[in-house]
C-alpha cells in the first residue's frame, strides 16, 4: 500500500466520522438538558469490552448535553459472593429470602465494589461519576416487600416472607439533582434504607423506574440479555403503547420474566416518564444506538 493511498483511506474515515456525528446533531439537540436514565446490569455488566463501551457511551452522553442517570443491579455478582462466602441461599416462591447477613452483603457487593467498578470506568474515559445509593442524602425511603404464593397442599394463598427485600416507597430527588447541576453523573445502588431503620435490597428494574420518575425523564433504558419484546414469531417489536403492552400480556405474547419488565415500564410511565426502552445490553453501542439514531436498539414503550 503507498503513502497515498494510506492517506486518502484515513481521509475517508474522517469524512465518514464527520457525517456519522453531524447525523447525531438532531438527536443530541432532542435530548440537550434532558434527563435519560439507563439501568445497567445483565450480560454487558459482565463483559469487560461492553463494560468499556458503556462507560464510554455514558461520558459521550453526558458531554453532548445529555443528563445521564446510571442505575445498576449486580444480582450474579451477588451469588458468586454468597458462594464465596459460604453463605447459603433460601428461596420461597422463587425468590431470595434476603436474610440479615445476606443485606449486609448486598450492600457490600452493589454499593460498595460494583458500583466503583462503574465510576472507575466511566471516569477512565473522561467522565466524571459520582457513586450513590438509595440511602445518601434519605434519597429513597423502602417499604417491606409483600408477596404470597399458593400452599400446594392446601392452595390458599400464603403470604411469603422475603425479609429484607423492600421496593421504592419515596424519593426525593434533591441529592441527584445537585449532582446534575454540577455536570457529574450519578451512579446509583438499589439498596435503600426504611421506616424502621434497615436496610433493604430493591429490585434495580424498580429502582429505576423510580428515580426515572420522580425526575421526569425524557427516556428510561434497561439493557438486558434479550433483545426487547418479540411477537409470537419471534420478531421484535420496535414501538409499542400501554393499551399494545396490556393486549399482548392477556393474548400470551409477552410471557415469563419478559411480564415484570414490562410492567415495570408501564409504571415508569404513570410516574412521568416520556418513554422506556427495553434495549439489549449485548449489543455495542446500544445506549448511542437508541438516543442517537432511527435504527433503535430495541422496544419503545410510550404512554
Amino acid at each position: 500500500m503507498t503513502i497515498a493511498a494510506a492517506d486518502q483511506e484515513t481521509d475517508e474515515d474522517a469524512i465518514t466520522r464527520a457525517r456519522l456525528i453531524s447525523a447525531a446533531l438532531p438527536y443530541m439537540l432532542r435530548y440537550d438538558e434532558k434527563v435519560v436514565v439507563v439501568k445497567y446490569g445483565g450480560h454487558a455488566m459482565g463483559d469487560p469490552e461492553l463494560a468499556k463501551a458503556f462507560a464510554r457511551d455514558i461520558t459521550l452522553l453526558e458531554t453532548s448535553g445529555v443528563r445521564p442517570v446510571v442505575v445498576h443491579g449486580g444480582g450474579p455478582q451477588i451469588g458468586e459472593m454468597l458462594e464465596r462466602l459460604g453463605i447459603k441461599s433460601e428461596f420461597r416462591g422463587g425468590l431470595r429470602v434476603t436474610d440479615k447477613q445476606t443485606v449486609e452483603i448486598v450492600e457490600m457487593v452493589l454499593a460498595g465494589s460494583i458500583n466503583k467498578e462503574i465510576v472507575l470506568a466511566i471516569n477512565a474515559e473522561g467522565g466524571k461519576a459520582v457513586g450513590l445509593s438509595g440511602k445518601d442524602g434519605n434519597m429513597v425511603f423502602a417499604e417491606k416487600v409483600t408477596r404470597t404464593m399458593k400452599d400446594p397442599d392446601s392452595n390458599i394463598e400464603k403470604v411469603v416472607d422475603l425479609g429484607f427485600v423492600g421496593e421504592p416507597k419515596t424519593v426525593n430527588r434533591a441529592v441527584i439533582d445537585m449532582v446534575l447541576k454540577a455536570e457529574l453523573i450519578p451512579v446509583i445502588a438499589p439498596v435503600a434504607p426504611g421506616a424502621d431503620g434497615e436496610t433493604y435490597n430493591v429490585n434495580a428494574d424498580t429502582f429505576a423506574g423510580a428515580i426515572a420518575g420522580a425526575l421526569n425523564a425524557e427516556r428510561l433504558l434497561f439493557l438486558t440479555d434479550v433483545p426487547g419484546v418479540l411477537d409470537k414469531q419471534g420478531k421484535l417489536l420496535k414501538e409499542l403503547t400501554v393499551a399494545e403492552v396490556k393486549k399482548l400480556i392477556a393474548d400470551g405474547t409477552i410471557t415469563g420474566g419478559m411480564i415484570p419488565k414490562v410492567e415495570t415500564c408501564v409504571e415508569a410511565l404513570a410516574r412521568g416518564v416520556a418513554g422506556v426502552v427495553i434495549v439489549n445490553g449485548k449489543t455495542p453501542h446500544a445506549v448511542l444506538l437508541e438516543l442517537f439514531t432511527d435504527h433503535g436498539a430495541g422496544t419503545l414503550i410510550r404512554p
